[in-house]
């Protein structure tokens, strides 16, 4: 069989020539690596940092405008660059930092490539300004694309090194534009010179907006690490922290030394926080940093993200620092024996850590209580001093019961947006509820109200009650439903209906007796109904029959002014201006937009020729506005933001927008919505729960509505595990 044609065909037997491989020019290959090493500004921030501790700087000043993309700033007081070095500085490849390969073996420094001035001449407009000590003064040059755009000038400067770069990546249009329409850069900038700062104690750093006054991070040298992490994070972290020292020296295998601080079993924040230093390098472990979470969330199951700080130490030739392009990660020798030893000594410490625990709980300010449980407390001593055995509990029922104690509630584990409310303590609104019910008016003894009461008792549910009167508020499942334990089961509760039932029967209970809300401005009964009147499908759109709808409801309601008002201090003057409302609940203000509602369903709806019937009603109708209902404005949090951008068009269109530009988002509505929800989940916690334990008489209809579900018991769980 003869053979044509011996070579290889690719592609189908297509008959074309191969393409030739050509040599790139020399300024295609410099800005392909420059784009690898200066990837975003936050990277050339760090290139010139090191370089300022590679120069012994003693301070550290960082300027930025426009997240870095405009301008970056790095000044310092290190030793400085001499004169007949400035032709060469930001050419490819050139450092002081080692001169044969066999250097990197013993490197100490953070550069060695020489790389990253080189890069920035590639994709920005750099200008370096340097003094050397013995000079009068300093030179200032211009560099593009490696080389000086002119001679040397010489010009006033202070000790050291200022390196300015401008215009980031003006020749990388696709980068530019993906960096200007992600989010600043800044933060970014930021966390690494706090990360220097902590480690560096021996230096000043300070990084700051350019034109701003104040800097983001200021650091003084100090001689402690545990005043550094203050300075810069705060002193609540390091309230939390404790100290870790790990030493491996065996002559045989890799010596390490590590020390640092770690959070313990109080420290609670959103994300992990973890500095890491090797041989003064601040690097990535992914490896590292995988174990030290595994070892949080086994030995901590409660505990949220950690706060590391860690400071590893190996000889030199047992770190491999040429492992990538921005020098963020490195191989070590024995990574995983390393490891190892580092996390079980975390795990002893966090286990050793976790015999206390403190908690952020609402103080208690009820004597009669203190007094109860320290009699119980020394009860409990007695039996056990007596030789007593304890009556060991069941596993199935060991569950935290105790509504006194916030620990462990849901809202524990959310990571939402905590609110700034100013919490006061449960007891103290009981006890304002009670003192305003110990003397009730003479008046109010109507025979009408009284049978309303008797029916309310004689219809409450005594297994409910039971549930309510000794459950634990445990948090919010959705916007409707809020979650409860009773013992060893776990209970959905609809808010809305619970809390227009507790409203009813408070409206019905301090009938005669409320305080008063004090409007800031008289609001007119007619206007108040039109509002109402407007968006009424059922009436259609007649004005006209509007108006004569509410003109007749705020003619019965100025009728009938003095009987509402003694009776559930709802002030209306004689212009039809309604200027009070009654406090069914202290602490609680119902929601203002509702009012229209309310005034025209008291016009409406309430049977005026019957007492009882009246009275009924007239509390219904109060119970509904004084209800916990969700906001009128949408729930902002995960997707519901999309609902607050200024332009409508997209969200008429139904087209789905992956990304939220800050710009389009109409964050005044926003604020207001974040804080109608974080008000109403705050009221569900700390007023509307305490008062149903003390005063809601749960009726019999609430058991098969939907109000009270059953959604989980221990006992049954464990059965199920059992048989598993």
């Amino acid at each position: 069989m003869d053979v044509d044609d011996p070579s290889p065909r690719v592609g189908g037997g297509s008959g074309a020539d191969p393409p030739r491989i050509r040599r790139l020019e020399e300024s295609v290959v410099n800005r392909i690596a420059a784009g690898e090493v200066i990837q975003r500004p936050s990277s050339a921030v760090k290139e010139l940092v090191e370089n300022s501790l590679d120069a012994g700087a003693s301070t550290v000043s960082v300027t930025v405008k426009d997240g870095g993309l405009k301008l970056i700033q790095v000044s310092d007081d290190g030793h400085g660059i001499r004169f007949e070095d400035l032709p060469i500085l930001c050419e490819r490849h050139t450092t002081s930092k080692l001169s044969a390969y066999e250097d990197l073996q013993t490197i100490k420094s953070m550069g060695f490539r020489g790389e990253a001035l080189a890069s920035m001449t590639y994709v920005g407009h750099v200008t370096v300004t340097t003094i050397t000590e013995g000079q009068f003064h300093g030179y200032r040059v211009c560099y593009k694309d490696g080389v000086m755009e002119n001679e040397p000038k010489p010009c006033a400067s202070v000790k050291g090194t200022q390196v300015m770069v401008e215009n980031l990546f003006y020749n990388m249009v696709a980068r530019r534009k993906t960096l200007q329409n992600s989010n600043d850069d800044y933060p970014k900038i930021v966390d690494f010179i706090s990360r220097f700062a902590v480690h560096h104690i021996n230096v000043n750093f300070s990084c700051r907006k350019h034109g701003a006054n104040r800097a983001d991070v200021h650091s003084s040298s100090t001689s402690s690490r545990l005043d550094a992490i203050r300075n810069v994070y705060g002193a609540s972290v390091v309230r939390d922290l404790i100290e870790i020292e790990v030493s491996d020296e065996d002559a045989g295998d890799a010596v390490f030394k590590m020390d640092g601080y770690i959070s313990n079993a109080n420290y609670v924040a959103k994300k992990i926080m973890m500095i890491l230093f090797i041989n003064d390098r601040l690097v990535d472990c992914t490896a590292l940093k995988r174990a030290i979470e595994f070892v949080y969330s086994a030995t901590l199951p409660q505990a949220s993200k950690p706060f590391i700080y860690m400071s590893i130490n190996l000889p030199s030739e047992h770190v491999d620092v040429n492992i990538h392009p921005t020098k963020k990660e490195v191989s070590l020798l024995n990574q995983e024996r390393i490891i190892e030893t580092i996390k079980n000594t975390i795990e002893e410490k966090l286990r050793n850590s976790n015999t206390t625990r403190i908690f952020q709980t609402q103080a208690v300010n009820s004597s009669a209580l203190t007094q109860v449980y320290t009699q119980k407390d020394k009860g409990t001593e007695v039996k056990m001093a007596s030789g007593m055995k304890s009556q060991k509990t069941p596993v199935s029922q060991m569950v935290r019961t105790d509504p006194r104690n916030p620990s462990g509630r849901l809202h524990t584990y959310w990571h939402g947006q905590s609110s700034n409310l100013e919490k006061k303590s449960d007891l103290v609104s009981v006890r304002n509820v009670v003192r305003s019910r110990r003397n009730p008016k003479d008046a109010c003894d109507l025979s009408s109200r009284h049978e309303l009461l008797m029916e309310i008792d004689s219809h409450c549910h005594p297994g409910l009650l039971e549930v309510i009167k000794n459950c634990t508020y445990v948090g919010l499942a959705d916007e409707v439903f809020a979650l409860i334990q009773h013992n060893t089961h776990l209970y959905l509760v609809n808010v809305v209906n619970v809390s227009k039932e507790l409203m009813y029967q408070q409206a019905l209970c301090r009938f005669g007796n409320f305080n008063a809300i004090q409007l800031s401005e008289p609001a007119p009964l007619q206007e108040l109904l039109l509002i109402a009147l407007k968006d009424d499908e059922l009436i259609g759109d007649e004005n006209d029959e509007k108006l004569e709808i509410a003109e007749v409801n705020s003619k019965i309601l100025k009728g009938n002014a003095e009987m509402i008002n003694e009776y559930f201090s709802i002030h209306v003057d004689q212009d039809g201006n309604l200027t009070r409302l009654p406090v069914v609940l202290d602490q609680y203000t119902p929601d203002m937009d509702r009012l229209p509602e309310f005034v025209l369903t008291m016009g409406n709806d309430v049977t005026w020729d019957d007492e009882k019937e009246c009275f009924r009603t007239a509390a219904a109708a109060i119970g509904n506005f004084y209800a916990l209902h969700p906001p009128i404005l949408p729930n902002p949090s995960g997707s519901g933001v999309q609902l607050y951008k200024k332009n409508k068009d997209c969200m008429a269109s139904g087209e789905h927008v992956d990304s939220t530009d800050e710009d389009d988002i109409d964050h005044e509505l926003l604020a207001e919505a974040e804080t109608a929800w974080s008000q109403r989940e705050w009221t569900i916690q700390h007023v509307l729960f305490p008062s149903i334990r003390l005063f809601l008489k749960p009726p019999k209809s609430m058991a098969t509505d939907g109000t009270f579900v059953q959604i989980a018991s221990l006992d049954k769980l464990y059965k199920i595990f059992e048989r598993c």
